[in-house]
């Protein structure tokens, strides 16, 4: 081999298999792994299709993070002759010498690979930085489909509620751990690690679930004053707290978590929603003082039973809705009941959950 790529490696066994790890300079990327114009059928290729959508997003992530994004390792099988040449003094490092004519195939990675080279275009000095590689040796197609089958069909997709956790980029996220954690009842009861609660759950509500509803406290607009933004979230989630019957009852033991669960909607998640999509037109009307109106809420009937939450929402047959009709017709009957007008949009719903 006259003309090789030259990589410094570090050497690995797995189930009798060498294969080898190298730091590779981002510039490189498009040069060992060069696009696919040509369509490929599934049973040909040992990748998924490549989602173009994705690209741009991860590609924006490098670069409105440019001192702090992180990115695990490229997988890739070389398709063609290579040696590896140990250091004389450890066996195990050394240098990965692969022909020019060989073909590095992506195994894992690919939505990766294609953001940092869209990312490399938009800002030249990322060039010189590092991604690690592990590269295998291609057996094959059937040898690559099966190390992408087994790289990904074990993955687990991460909650919502831990990724809103731990998420220190998000604003919202932040600021609503930070608002549950500072409420002793809804930190007490919120699981802030799963999405959706088991029949005995010891808790009553999700990170997630506030996370959704405050973003209907906020619409779609971004925030412009966190410190504000805050201080509203923890003053509206405190007074809902001090005025939910059930919530209270639960706190003061006189009501057990499957009473409440069974015969109330007081912890449901989209009752959670819908208090968000109330908090929106006090956060929207910092004229209306919400400690006048929120005591209403001791006055809402949150039983299952109750026949306005019928085709509102509890269906015919018992269980609960969870569209964003729901979220809109069960905010519409906490607004009436606070003598608080409905917007268009609600009016609209309304009219139409009425005629049907």
């Amino acid at each position: 081999m006259d003309f090789v790529y030259k990589f410094p490696v570090v050497k690995g066994v797995q189930a009798g298999r060498e294969y080898y790890i190298a730091m590779v300079p981002l510039k490189m990327i498009a040069r060992l792994f060069p696009g696919e114009d040509e369509y490929v059928p599934p049973e040909y290729r040992a990748q998924r299709k490549l989602n173009e959508a994705r690209v741009p997003v991860i590609s924006k992530y490098i670069l409105d993070n440019r001192d702090t994004y992180v990115f695990s390792a490229l997988a890739a099988s070389i398709d063609g002759k290579f040696t590896f040449k140990p250091d004389h003094k450890d066996s195990n490092t050394g240098m990965l010498e692969v022909s020019m004519d060989a073909r590095f195939l992506i195994n894992d990675g690919q939505h990766r690979k294609a953001a940092i080279m869209d990312a490399v275009q938009n800002d030249e000095t990322l060039g010189d930085e590092t991604i690690s590689i592990v590269f295998y040796e291609d057996k094959g197609l059937s040898r690559s489909q099966q190390i992408f089958t087994d790289l990904n069909k074990n993955a687990v997709k991460t909650s919502n509620s831990i990724s809103e956790l731990y998420d220190s980029r998000d604003s919202l996220a932040v600021m609503t751990r930070n608002a549950i954690m500072n409420n002793e009842f809804l930190n007490a009861y919120t699981d802030k690690e799963k999405d959706i609660l088991g029949k005995y759950s010891s808790n009553l509500f999700t990170l997630n679930t506030f996370y959704t509803a405050n973003r209907y406290i906020y619409g779609t607009r971004n925030v412009d004053n966190e410190d504000r933004a805050m201080k509203f979230l923890e003053k509206y989630w405190n007074l809902v707290v001090q005025n939910m019957v059930q919530w209270n009852e639960l706190q003061n033991k006189e009501i057990s978590k499957v009473d409440l669960r069974e015969n109330y909607i007081a912890t449901q998640g989209v009752v959670i929603q819908a208090l968000g999509k109330l908090g929106n037109y006090f956060y929207e009307h910092p004229d209306f003082d919400m400690r006048e109106y929120l005591p209403k809420l001791k006055e809402m009937n949150w039983k299952r039973s109750a026949s306005v939450w019928s085709g509102r929402a509890i269906r015919d047959n018992g269980r609960i809705i969870t569209n964003k009709r729901a979220v809109v017709l069960i905010t519409n009957t906490i607004k009436k009941a606070m003598h608080i007008p409905l917007s268009e949009e609600e009016n609209i719903v309304e009219t139409k959950y009425k005629t049907h």
